[in-house]
């Protein structure tokens, strides 16, 4: 019960941590304004592990990999040590155990990121109802763009509603059924 427990609480804090970090690279990525409030949190919040990795891992094609790759390590980490809590290292050779480590690790942090463009759909679609002139509309509208335009070109909106959110919604819940 109580390795439930840590494993649980474990899992909560990278959780967090890692979908603070895919926030803060794919709002550069996308080209997001951090001048808001959700941006100045995630920029806080996560400064204290991106600024010094900034100094020796530089960005790639104006990627930045300072936010990706501890966004990589955290999930690497949960899953080693939900491994070894659960008494995994016996069935596996080190060589093997690295490999699926690596690999699985990159499958979560995927996986992740797709959750993250579920969510940030979601809060698009909700925004758009509820409070179209919110702070928030803007940024989330900036980071769902590229996923919505090209389903925007092919679907039109309909009655005045866009449809293309759900579509994208249901695309992504597909992505995560190959994940």
């Amino acid at each position: 019960m109580m390795t439930q427990a840590g494993l649980f609480l474990l899992d909560a804090l990278i959780g967090f941590m890692t979908f603070a970090l895919l926030l803060r690279f794919y709002m550069q990525a996308f080209r997001v304004s951090f001048s808001n409030q959700a941006g100045a949190f995630i920029v806080q919040l996560t400064n204290w592990l991106v600024k010094p990795l900034r100094k020796v891992l530089p960005g790639i094609f104006g990627l930045d990999l300072s936010s990706l790759l501890p966004a990589y390590l955290l999930q690497v980490i949960l899953l080693f040590a939900v491994f070894s809590l659960r008494g995994g290292f016996e069935m596996l050779a080190p060589e093997k155990l690295l490999g699926l480590l690596f690999w699985q690790g990159a499958l979560a942090t995927l996986r992740l990121s797709v959750y993250l463009l579920i969510g940030a759909l979601f809060l698009q679609a909700i925004l758009s109802w509820v409070s179209p002139y919110s702070p928030l509309t803007q940024p989330v509208a900036q980071l769902t763009r590229p996923f919505l335009r090209p389903i925007q070109r092919v679907v039109p909106p309909i009655a005045a509603i866009d449809l293309s959110p759900l579509i994208a919604i249901l695309l992504a819940q597909l992505v995560l059924m190959f994940l």
